[in-house]
């Protein structure tokens, strides 16, 4: 028996590794041509590929040995890549089958964003908050509550992006966009906000704040992942805090010498970089502002960060920490202007406003420009401190700078002194964000930071926007040329209301700052659902505290002495709520 026991453990690893090469080596179930065929068969791919002459078609396919997976791909002329998918070599199933901007567009395919923010129970029950917490219920029918089924009807083109119809997802979200910028350009001009009012009293909106606030909390930290945007903060503040400009300087791919397993399809994330450091790869991070980046300093000092693209502690403190200051930011404009009921109210609408919480469950840094704006909207009088925040949000997100001007000569295109001030402000601001160009040779370290920046920006491909569309040659509108046409008509509109009005009141600053952050939404090559919390604390300022912030024709309910006396010019012209904004 003990013989028969030795033989059976020596002989058995044997035997092992013998049906382990030999099913290794078993040959394909499947011919490459049967692959092609059944992938070509699909109904997805064959309804995409009639856009396209057959002529045109060239197939590859490849089996892929770590899960005998064939891998195929279409090709089609000019148009290059039109679709790609998985075929099971044992069953003949087609298991992914991606076409159109789903090719090389992985955002394109379905949920990518958000996690469980997505699911109907969670995202209904933001909606039904935000509706009915800050609706006028007395009149259901009122100008207040079309703004906020407006605000809300993005959710439509997201549920259509979220199930990778991308070209139906972005004319929905066209839509709501032209109707925001019209209502609010409308009261930027005319300084008319809606009227009427939220219902619920005072402690109830608080209630619901505070418990929105912890569900927000319990969605980032629990049940809620890191994407690339996310990643990129923490790399760029590690660099920074080891005294490197972060430009030209992220973590890259192919390095010769991989760190890390490789994925089913062969991609392998962690490298070893030049700096020795084995870390995950996002070589195209580093295209934000310098700001953005010292905005994950204090998370990064207190969880740190292990160089990979793991759970990364810092990222969710960073969003939970901006996601925040935007709300106490909102609820000190309420409190200032309107008292604690416009405090309430306006908190709540950060709180329940289910595109907030969209950012916060991707952890992305898109609170983060929204929330020095708000701040800056807070200390608007002050001509310093507008201008600081003015900066830290344009260089947090390059789009805030579209609205420089208008804050610039806020609230009298006459108060020279107070344009003086803010620009000095904004400069020196400005000169301490980039101290890092002085790391190196300033001119090459300008230079890289604008082709890192701008211009990878302004030679951008996508298919989230309406503008660039042609790339599929399939007989889609080339609207390129209007977007040309458009976009210097934003920067000539972006100057006209600097100066007209000529005098603004903060209804019209929040209003016209929020047109401003729209169109330029609009004309953009890559937009996102993520882009809307950019416009909408302004938007929610525009509809919801127009009577507070010195709309013409309406009297506020309630006011406390600092807005009272803000609005009606009654405070020294030297002190930091001075009443710029008091013409109606």
């Amino acid at each position: 028996m003990r013989a028969c026991a030795v033989a059976v453990i020596l002989v058995a690893p044997v035997l092992a590794f013998g049906a382990t090469t030999a099913g290794a080596a078993l040959p394909p179930r499947l011919s490459e041509g049967q692959a092609k065929r059944i992938f070509l068969a699909d109904a997805k791919v064959a309804s995409w590929l009639r856009h396209y002459p057959r002529s045109t078609w060239v197939t590859t396919a490849a089996l892929r040995s770590s899960d005998r997976r064939w891998q195929v791909h279409v090709f089609s002329g000019a148009a290059g890549e039109v679709a790609t998918g998985l075929v099971d070599d044992t069953s003949g199933a087609v298991l992914e089958a991606w076409t159109g901007p789903q090719v090389a567009w992985p955002l394109a395919r379905g949920p990518g964003l958000g996690g469980v923010i997505n699911h109907a129970d969670i995202w209904l029950v933001f909606c039904a908050v935000f509706l009915l917490g800050l609706g006028d219920l007395r009149r259901p029918l009122s100008l207040r509550n079309l703004d906020l089924v407006a605000l809300l009807a993005f959710s439509v083109p997201l549920w259509y992006f979220n199930h990778g119809r991308v070209f139906a997802g972005v004319v929905l979200m066209t839509l709501p966009l032209l109707y925001l910028l019209a209502r609010c350009a409308w009261i930027g001009v005319t300084n008319r906000g809606p009227g009427g009012g939220s219902v619920l009293p005072v402690w109830a909106l608080v209630l619901a704040t505070f418990f929105l606030v912890g569900f927000r909390v319990e969605l980032n930290h629990g049940r809620s992942g890191v994407i690339d945007v996310g990643y990129a903060g923490v790399i760029g503040a590690d660099l920074i805090g080891h005294g490197q400009d972060p430009y030209g300087r992220f973590p890259v791919r192919d390095t010769g010498k991989p760190c890390g397993p490789a994925n089913a399809d062969g991609t392998i994330n962690d490298w070893v970089q030049a700096n020795g450091r084995c870390e995950s790869a996002n070589p195209l991070g580093d295209t934000y502002g310098p700001v953005s980046y010292m905005s994950y300093l204090p998370g990064l000092w207190l969880f740190g960060w292990s160089g990979k693209w793991d759970t990364l502690p810092a990222v969710h403190f960073t969003t939970l920490l901006f996601d925040v200051l935007a709300l106490l930011g909102l609820a000190a404009v309420g409190l200032r202007y309107g008292g604690a009921r416009l405090a309430a109210v306006l908190a709540l609408a950060w709180a329940a406003y289910p595109f907030t919480q969209y950012v916060s469950s991707s952890n992305t840094n898109d609170a983060i420009m929204p929330a020095f704006l708000i701040w800056g909207f807070w200390a608007a009088t002050w001509d310093a401190g507008r201008g600081a925040f003015a900066a830290l949000a344009s260089w947090t997100k390059l789009a805030s700078l579209i609205v420089v001007p208008l804050w610039l000569t806020y609230p009298s295109v006459r108060e020279r002194r107070g344009a003086l001030v803010f620009a000095l402000a904004f400069a020196i601001t400005s000169a301490l964000a980039f101290w890092m160009l002085l790391l190196g040779n300033p001119l090459h370290e300008a230079h890289v930071f604008y082709e890192r920046t701008f211009r990878i920006q302004f030679d951008r491909r996508s298919p989230f926007s309406l503008w660039d569309w042609a790339q599929y040659h399939i007989g889609l509108p080339d609207l390129k040329w209007l977007q040309r046409v458009l976009q210097p008509l934003l920067v000539a509109a972006a100057i006209a209301v600097a100066f007209l009005p000529r005098r603004k009141t903060p209804l019209q600053l929040a209003a016209l700052t929020g047109a401003l952050l729209v169109a330029f939404e609009l004309l953009l090559t890559h937009w996102s659902a993520l882009y809307i919390s950019w416009f909408f604390p302004f938007v929610a300022l525009a509809v919801l505290a127009g009577a507070e912030l010195g709309g013409c024709g309406q009297t506020p309910s309630t006011r406390d002495p600092v807005s009272s006396a803000s609005l009606h010019g009654d405070v020294p012209a030297s002190s930091p709520v001075r009443a710029g904004a008091s013409d109606a």
